[in-house]
């Protein structure tokens, strides 16, 4: 049932929303440029930190599947508050931490407040919102995934440069506070009438698949011992295989996957993935190449990085307007080609070009995949029905954050093979050219996917006639 909150503006629950992915996003890669410090503080050595980042990207993916349920079970404000109580208090517990140790148990019960914030607070949107004001909604809780990637390093730098380490945490606590108090004042309770058992064997299979994938990859990524990768993965897929053949035969699975029977949906899975995980690549390759490849310094490289982020924010006042007009199939296949000549653009750079090109590049590069994350999220949600959207979301969720793992790994991969098919001792200018175009590869193919949906899908969510 669902008490309602008489007088309260979609906007209002969209913005708390917002503002909690922003908060979870930002701090799974914030930390990234203050591990030297931290680890110098703690008497270890930086390359051990990488358990904290690790501990906190994998407790995320494990606890994600079971945000629907719980959602269900407790009711979706009581969730919500919760999950943000959680985060709260453990940004405290990692900004006392004296010790490594300490420090990654305290971002695992992080990791468990953030895993359920994200996904029950787009729960809230999507039940507090009307079709016809879906776009604009699922716009205000799109753009904390695009931006925290490229915000983070820069955020976490100036705050240990001119700070300490620890105010990364603790900037957190008055940004919660707010939020719990806007929860219980705007957000409605939402719980399913339906009263599912917890579904055990569900869990443990999507939790190890989903950790040995993510494991696998964070070693090809990390320098660990890397023969364990391939294990891992195969091991991730198996259980993954045996999680879904659950999902589709148990009468009350964690995670329901009808909704992918569902066109609009299945496509926004299948090739909302590919165009994830090109997205999750291009700032993780954009600083290597601008460093690595052509020996810029750090501060020149983040200022043309910016500029993405910038194309971002600049796409966010004209999407709605641009997908009420052409619809979501037009835009997801056009934008979707704009998106590929924009990344194959950039094995155009070289260290002599002139930086205000290259800016230029990346700032509608930032605009093409604003348009284009957008209207994969909105989309997804679009034909889904109520009693079907918790299951479809938590998957949603699931998938977006594999995804967008997957891309940054695959990056490190095809750094590494172009290098040694090279010849080349590191990787030089060239190499990163050849992978930008590979790269680019990734949004033609989920452009064949997005020719499959309906001139007309989504006509009720953009209104367009």
């Amino acid at each position: 049932m669902t008490e309602q909150e008489p007088g309260v503006s979609w906007r209002v629950v969209a913005l708390i929303a917002a503002a909690a992915a922003f908060m979870e996003n930002l701090d799974g890669t914030v930390i990234a440029t203050a591990l030297p410090a931290m680890a110098k503080s703690f008497g270890v050595a930086p390359t051990d930190m990488n358990i904290g980042m690790s501990a906190y990207l994998l407790t995320v993916a494990v606890f994600i599947p079971i945000s629907g349920w719980v959602a269900d079970r407790f009711g979706a404000r009581s969730v919500f508050f919760a999950a943000l109580a959680v985060f709260t208090t453990a940004s405290v517990l990692c900004g006392l931490s004296q010790g490594l140790w300490s420090f990654t148990a305290a971002r695992v019960v992080q990791g468990i407040g953030g895993a359920l914030m994200l996904p029950v607070g787009r729960l809230v949107v999507l039940r507090s919102t009307a079709k016809r004001d879906l776009i604009n909604a699922i716009a205000y809780i799109t753009w904390p995934g695009l931006a925290a990637p490229v915000l983070g390093p820069p955020v976490g730098g100036l705050i240990t440069t001119y700070a300490d380490w620890r105010w990364i945490f603790f900037l957190n606590v008055p940004l919660g506070l707010a939020g719990l108090v806007l929860i219980r004042l705007f957000i409605a309770q939402w719980r399913s009438a339906e009263r599912r058992r917890f579904d055990v064997l569900g869990f443990v299979l999507s939790g190890v698949g989903l950790v040995s994938i993510l494991l696998g990859l964070e070693m090809v990524t990390g320098g660990h011992d890397q023969r364990w990768a391939l294990p891992l993965v195969v091991l991730g897929a198996v259980m993954g295989a045996l999680w879904v053949r659950h999902a589709w035969t148990h009468p009350a699975p964690l995670m329901r996957l009808t909704a992918l029977r569902i066109r609009t949906f299945a496509v926004t899975i299948w090739g909302g993935s590919l165009f994830r995980m090109a997205i999750g690549m291009v700032p993780f390759l954009l600083p290597l190449m601008f460093q690595v490849g052509f020996g810029m310094d750090a501060f020149t490289s983040g200022l043309l990085v910016f500029g993405v982020f910038a194309g971002n924010l600049g796409m966010k006042p004209v999407t709605t307007p641009i997908l009420r007009r052409f619809g979501f199939r037009r835009i997801l296949i056009v934008n979707g080609l704009v998106c590929a000549v924009l990344i194959a653009a950039c094995a155009a750079f070289s260290a002599d070009a002139a930086k205000w090109w290259m800016l230029a590049i990346l700032f509608m590069g930032g605009l093409a995949r604003s348009m284009q994350f957008s209207a994969i999220n909105t989309l997804a949600f679009a034909d889904v029905p109520k009693d079907e959207t918790s299951g479809a979301n938590a998957f949603f969720s699931m998938m977006q954050q594999v995804s967008m793992g997957m891309g940054i790994a695959v990056g490190a991969i095809l750094i590494r093979a172009v290098t040694v098919a090279h010849g080349h001792a590191g990787p030089n200018a060239d190499d990163f050219r050849v992978v930008f175009l590979i790269t680019a590869l990734l949004p033609l193919l989920a452009v064949l996917d997005f020719r499959r949906i309906a001139p007309d899908a989504g006509a009720e969510v953009s209104g367009r006639k």
